[in-house]
């Protein structure tokens, strides 16, 4: 199923404040990963862009099989050297109700990070991994539909960031309904 619209139509260029200017991955990265396509955004602060920003990634399988489907965040950043300090969940609310997606604490030497991520699609929000693995089974199954999107938000910690969360939470339900603007309908 192909995406109702681009993603770079649909994702606001300004979440918070903060303004995004698109990146690209290595064509062997988006080969390892596998998607259709995705959108790779970093957000800054106008008042001090080296410092203070946040990432967003999404990455959307127009269709997924055995070789080619969502790499969860739980397997990629630990390979990337990642290594998980505290996980969680936490509550998103939008407009059309409230979700719950993924929270990570994450440390790469002298480097932290808050991470959210949820998988999107199918006319789903979903936080959970063997849930969203069920949903897939059984829509491939009944509904010959396997699309979906990994939703990543990754907040650089620079000391004693008690904002990072709730940055992390504006963009997270600012990125839902629009995500929804681009993804076939469920």
């Amino acid at each position: 199923m192909p995406l109702v619209a681009p993603f770079a139509q649909v994702i606001p260029g300004e979440i918070a404040g903060y303004r995004g200017r698109d990146a690209r991955m290595a064509d062997w990265e988006v080969t390892v990963v596998g998607v259709s396509t995705y959108l790779l955004r970093n957000y800054e602060a106008p008042t001090d862009p080296d410092r203070d920003w946040f990432s967003v990634y999404v990455g959307y399988y127009d269709r997924q099989t055995q070789g080619r489907t969502i790499h969860s965040p739980k397997n990629c950043l630990p390979g990337a050297g990642w290594e998980a300090l505290a996980s969680s969940t936490t509550d998103i609310a939008t407009p059309r109700g409230t979700f719950t997606v993924n929270r990570y604490l994450l440390q790469n030497k002298q480097q932290q990070a808050l991470v959210l991520y949820w998988y999107q699609g199918r006319g789903r929000i979903e936080a959970n991994e063997y849930r969203v693995k069920w949903n897939l089974l059984r829509d491939a199954a009944v509904r010959q539909r396997t699309e979906e999107a990994l939703v990543r938000i990754v907040v650089p910690l620079t000391g004693d960031d008690t904002g990072a969360l709730d940055l992390a939470t504006r963009a997270a339900a600012e990125l839902i309904p629009a995500l929804e603007l681009a993804l076939p309908r469920g």
